[in-house]
């Protein structure tokens, strides 16, 4: 049953058809972000879906019948729309006649924004919109992780500016997330979200995505070789040393990061990087990134720079702040978010030292921990077109909640005089509507994709230089956890 459509629904949506005003002969919906702690979003992800769910004759007697046959298990009763199903076998070709308008991939949008709308192409198939909007929403979550992405970049260009070298950026925030997401197709989206604002992973799958889905021509990111605990402590305590120097023999020329904390993370940057194998790690041709893993990573941090500037030595920079010998730095891995990670190049430059010294990776808090509600994502119906009656626009008002409230009527996104966006209504802003350019593009129509977009373009689409961080809106980060 997997790759059958029409089983990629909510098992509420297969009734909606019967409820629908009869006659009704176009249904207009759209997605929104309407709320959340991020001002903006970065768009991202809707190029993935089309391809892998909905181009091309994705509808055919068999899967139909095998939907029919679940539904009515599912059910206990047959109340399938197979009258439309077989008018798009036969009249598409299988094709769904359904278009779908969106922000070019990339694009930066002020939440609570029109990003995407989608209708049916013919009037025998309106219920089909709504029937779609369980897979398109999943949208949520590579468009959640790329600006979550992208908020980072803000605080840790920010930083690099002010205390070392901006053009260290691409590098700063490495993906360890694939161990750390539900499944598979979870660490491939969310990697490949990542990589619209950063070049280095360990979850390859988001590269792989990127080739498959986003045109990625060459390699999406990096990696490095670089030690986990069982390769360290295989060793045993005792040749705490000899596992080190095995990874300096190992790898004697490029980047290598090796996790130090399995005993004493102290002891292994005082008395062995710093003491034994001090004259053999200036003598690479590389760089050693020691990897802290446990305990408070402000306190951690804060002591190990100290120790390690006292061990090897480094200079103080023209922004006055201290980098290390170019042959160490440090990667913190755990308990990486946006906030802590805020809070850590707040602390590191309180203490004298560069941004340049670090590098962060993280798992779960770049990959896992958000859902639908952390920007509150909706796809909502807000126009429809009924014989006899034409059309006109519909919106859910709730009195208890009014952030559920949707936008009434067609919808454009229009750029501002500022170079911002803003949405218009075909209702409440009718003489500008008509008048206005609108932002979203035709990606998708009668099965086709029309729009397509390559990871390269989408990168410098959502790009941020460092002349633009006095203009851009930061975030505020005392409300995340």
């Amino acid at each position: 049953m997997e790759g059958n459509l029409l089983l990629t629904t909510d098992s509420y949506k297969i009734s909606h058809h019967r409820q629908y005003p009869p006659q009704t002969t176009l249904v207009y919906a759209y997605l929104e972000s309407r709320g959340g702690p991020y001002l903006e979003q970065v768009f991202f992800g809707l190029q993935y879906i089309l391809k892998k769910h909905l181009i091309g004759k994705v509808i055919t007697k068999e899967k139909l019948e095998e939907a029919a046959e679940f539904w009515k298990e599912h059910f206990g009763n047959d109340i399938i729309e197979r009258d439309m199903w077989e008018y798009i076998i036969e009249k598409y070709d299988g094709h769904l006649p359904i278009r779908i308008k969106a922000v070019p991939e990339g694009t930066v949008v002020p939440t609570g924004n029109v990003l995407m709308t989608i209708e049916n192409t013919d009037p025998k198939c309106s219920s089909l919109t709504t029937f779609l909007e369980t897979i398109l929403l999943q949208v949520w979550y590579p468009i959640t992780i790329a600006t979550n992405s992208r908020e980072i970049k803000k605080i840790l260009l920010k930083a690099l500016v002010r205390t070392g070298d901006p053009k260290l950026i691409k590098t700063q925030m490495h993906d360890f997330g694939f161990r750390g997401v539900s499944s598979y197709e979870t660490s491939a989206i969310g990697g490949c979200a990542h990589l619209t604002s950063f070049y280095t992973t360990d979850t390859i799958s988001g590269c792989v995505l990127a080739r498959n889905y986003y045109l990625a021509k060459e390699i999406a990111a990096n990696s490095i070789p670089a030690t986990e605990h069982s390769t360290m402590v295989s060793w045993t305590r005792a040749r705490e040393r000899d596992a080190y120097e095995n990874i300096l023999d190992t790898y004697p020329t490029g980047t290598v990061a090796c996790v130090s904390d399995s005993y004493d993370i102290y002891n292994a940057c005082e008395n062995i990087w710093g003491g034994s194998l001090r004259d053999k790690v200036l003598a690479r041709d590389g760089t050693l990134v020691i990897r802290p893993d446990s305990g408070d990573p402000m306190e951690v941090l804060a002591r190990l720079l100290t120790i390690l500037y006292a061990k090897f030595g480094g200079h103080v920079n023209e922004k006055g702040f201290q980098v290390l010998d170019k042959h160490v730095r440090i990667i913190q891995g755990d308990g990486v978010n946006l906030k802590t990670i805020h809070d850590i190049v707040n602390l590191i430059e309180e203490i004298g030292f560069s941004t340049d010294n670090l590098v962060f990776g993280s798992g779960g808090g770049l990959l896992q921990k958000f859902d639908r509600d952390t920007m509150k994502f909706a796809i909502k119906c807000s126009y429809v077109e009924i014989t006899g009656v034409g059309g006109f626009a519909v919106a859910k008002d709730p009195i208890t909640d009014t952030g559920k409230r949707n936008k009434p009527g067609r919808l454009k996104l229009v750029k501002t005089d500022e170079g911002s966006y803003r949405t218009l209504s075909s209702i409440q802003h009718a003489e500008e509507y008509e008048k206005a350019a609108d932002q979203l593009v035709t990606v998708f129509e009668n099965g086709h994709l029309l729009k397509e977009y390559s990871l390269e373009t989408i990168r410098k689409t959502c790009n941020i230089s460092v002349d633009q961080l006095d203009s851009i809106q930061f975030m505020k980060t005392d409300s995340l956890k």
